[in-house]
């Protein structure tokens, strides 16, 4: 894969939290950051031109898809997820439980 030099202008807490992530160790170096930035952007435009399509496709076959059905399927979804709490940190630690407390 060929690389290319670039020259861009960006805000500065951006460039702070690449360069923090170099310092910690989450990156090789600003350029790899800037570039693993960039093809998760890459990446997440790719699947919304994918599902843009989808929708299309499904709304040519079934009608076009109503503020009822999406309230519906909203509702649907929402009583059948987990919440993902991050583990306690030193900062915050978790309250213990009594024991057969719900």
């Amino acid at each position: 894969m060929s690389k290319h030099r670039l020259s861009a202008t960006v805000e500065g807490e951006l460039l702070r939290a690449g360069r923090r992530a170099v310092a910690e160790g989450r990156a090789d170096s600003l350029s790899g950051w800037v570039n693993d930035a960039l093809r998760r952007q890459a990446d997440h435009d790719q699947r919304l031109k994918a599902l843009s399509q989808f929708i299309r496709e499904y709304e040519a076959e079934h009608g076009v898809i109503t503020e009822q059905e999406m309230r519906d399927a909203r509702r649907y979804f929402s009583t059948r997820t987990t919440a993902v709490r991050p583990r306690p940190t030193a900062q915050r630690r978790a309250v213990p439980r009594k024991r057969g407390a719900a």
